[in-house]
């Protein structure tokens, strides 16, 4: 299944658009440094559970970022996300001096129960970009995190481990990255009885996954939809109108089948 583009002009329309999409963010890097303030009270003791606006009311869903970014990264999807006003959306800032993508795993589990705490919801939807993908799956597949996580959305996560800018490998989450890492080994590792769906974007222009297709979920355990995205590079996954429309679908309703069955969706 896959959503793309006409492919004459593809690599060049994908390579503008990473260089649009870069220049916007980094006007907007500065909005995202500090760590956003939640808009929901913890209840008050002996109060319970704090109840849903409305019956319906979807799980909350939590955004995280990637290797040296932050929640501003997120601003369009977020929007989206929380667009009809019936699901709580939050992004998460990790530490930029993270060294070790496990212990962000483990701060992400007490980001999630606080989260679940405050808006009464039993589960939350994560969408993790890069870096915050291997997070998220962390979470869910060595901490006990398919509990709480409904679906783990991931946008060009090096799930197989990515080659990329070797000179980077002093770095110690560029060496978790790596395909030989013991964080990849954890994580390909048996998983059964994992409750959490997983839906992972993958595209042939994302230049930061070596090879492309690491940012596919392979794995025996897990119950997974790859969705290949085309003529959209790595800095445009959580930007670009096409994905985030189908990472709505994928949170909103029962996935991502009807683009299978109805073929490629077009992206203008």
């Amino acid at each position: 299944m896959g959503l793309s583009i006409p492919l004459s002009a593809a690599a060049l329309r994908a390579g503008a658009l990473e260089v649009v999409v870069l220049g916007g963010h980094l006007l907007l890097y500065p909005t995202g440094v500090c760590q956003e303030k939640v808009t929901h009270k913890a209840p008050e003791k002996g109060a319970g559970p704090v109840v849903a606006d409305a019956p319906a009311a979807r799980p909350p869903a939590l955004l995280l970022h990637g290797f040296s970014d932050n929640r501003s990264v997120f601003v369009l999807l977020r929007r989206a996300l929380g667009a009809d006003g019936r699901r709580h959306v939050e992004a998460y800032n990790y530490s930029p001096f993270t060294r070790d993508l496990r212990v962000t795993a483990r701060h992400l589990a007490r980001r999630v129960e606080e989260l679940c705490a405050r808006t009464g919801q039993e589960r939350v939807d994560l969408v993790g970009h890069s870096l915050g993908g291997l997070v998220g799956r962390y979470y869910v597949q060595r901490l006990g995190g398919d509990a709480r996580v409904r679906t783990l959305v991931t946008l060009g996560t090096p799930h197989s481990g990515t080659l990329v800018a070797p000179f980077m490998d002093a770095h110690p989450l560029v060496r978790q990255m790596r395909p030989d890492s013991e964080v990849l080994a954890e994580l390909a590792a048996p998983a059964p009885g994992c409750a959490t769906r997983c839906v992972a974007f993958w595209s042939e222009f994302d230049v930061v996954m070596a090879p492309v297709g690491t940012a596919r979920i392979e794995h025996p355990d897990l119950r997974v939809e790859n969705v290949q995205v085309t003529g959209i590079g790595h800095l445009a996954l959580p930007a670009h109108p096409a994905v985030i429309a189908a990472v709505r679908r994928a949170l909103d309703g029962p996935g991502l089948a009807a683009v299978e069955r109805s073929g490629a969706a077009s992206v203008a």
